[in-house]
C-alpha cells in the first residue's frame, strides 16, 4: 500500500517539477499490480476534466477493457475533488487512498469547497444558472433505454 500512494505522490511531483501539471497524481491498482497512473493534464491538455484521477481511471478502463474498476484500488496524492469523487462512484472501485485533503489543497490554490456549495443551491440560483428546459422529445431517449433488450446496465 506505501509503494502506491509513494507512486502518486512521486506522479505528483514529477507533474510539478516537470512543468507539465498541477501537483496531482494518481493510481489504480488490482490485485497489487499497477494497471492505471495519471498525472493532472489540465493546462497541458486544455481539458478541465484532466484530473489525475480521471486520467488514471481512464488508463485502467483502457488496460482493463471495461467500464468499471471493481476490484481496484485508487491511491491519490490527493483528496479526490468533487468530480473525481463522481467519477471515482461510477467507476466503482473497493477502495480510495489519499495523502493530502481538500483543506491541503486549498490553502495552495485549489478549493473546491465552492461546488459543495453549489450542489445545495437551487438550479437557478447557481453562480452559473442551471435551466431547466421542456422540449416535446425529451423523455424519449429514457423511454428508449428502458425499453432496449440490448443495453448494457452500469
Amino acid at each position: 500500500m506505501e509503494n502506491f500512494i509513494d507512486m502518486a505522490i512521486q506522479l505528483a511531483l514529477a507533474n510539478v517539477t516537470g512543468s507539465t501539471g498541477g501537483p496531482f497524481g494518481a493510481v489504480v491498482v488490482k490485485d497489487g499490480k499497477i494497471v492505471g497512473t495519471g498525472q493532472n493534464q489540465v493546462t497541458r491538455l486544455k481539458d478541465p476534466t484532466a484530473h489525475a484521477e480521471i486520467q488514471a481511471i481512464r488508463d485502467a478502463c483502457r488496460l482493463l477493457n471495461t467500464f468499471q474498476l471493481d476490484g481496484c484500488e485508487i491511491y491519490s496524492s490527493c483528496e479526490p475533488c468533487p468530480m473525481c469523487l463522481g467519477a471515482i462512484f461510477w467507476a466503482r472501485p473497493k477502495a480510495v487512498y489519499f495523502a493530502c485533503t481538500k483543506e491541503d489543497a486549498a490553502k495552495i490554490g485549489f478549493d473546491d469547497q465552492f461546488i459543495y456549495e453549489q450542489l445545495e443551491v437551487p438550479h437557478k440560483e447557481r453562480k452559473i444558472p442551471m435551466i431547466r428546459l421542456y422540449p416535446k422529445e425529451a423523455g424519449t431517449p429514457f423511454n428508449e433505454w428502458a425499453a432496449s433488450e440490448s443495453k448494457i446496465n452500469y
